[in-house]
């Protein structure tokens, strides 16, 4: 973010000018990401993550945020979607070849 140049200082009583202001006029963009974020700070990527242990379909959701694009809205929450994706990619492939292998131990018994 820019320098705040001498006059961007607070004006109010409690603070007496000592802070400087977040925000910027001229790009109010840049103080879009000054709220926190959801699920008790940790975003909803995070919170899909650590949650999808106890319920692994939590991951299939996050990961169809992060394919939807979910994160343009807060690139904050890119890395949370995105490890949750994996998950979901990791979780799917190890699904897959412990059916296969349980199958073929059934077939050849």
């Amino acid at each position: 973010m820019g320098e705040a140049g001498s006059d961007q200082f607070c004006h109010c009583q409690g603070c007496l000018g000592k802070y400087t202001l977040l925000r910027d006029e001229e790009n109010p963009r840049l103080a879009m990401f000054e709220r926190r974020l959801p699920c008790f700070g940790c975003g909803i990527g995070w919170s899909s993550f650590l949650l999808g242990f106890l319920c692994p379909l939590i991951w299939y959701y996050a990961a169809a945020l992060y394919c939807f694009k979910y994160y343009n809205k807060d690139p904050r929450e890119r890395p949370g979607l995105a490890a949750s994706a994996v998950a979901a990619a990791i979780f799917t492939t190890a699904t897959i070849i412990t059916l296969t292998t349980m199958l073929i131990i059934c077939l050849y018994k």
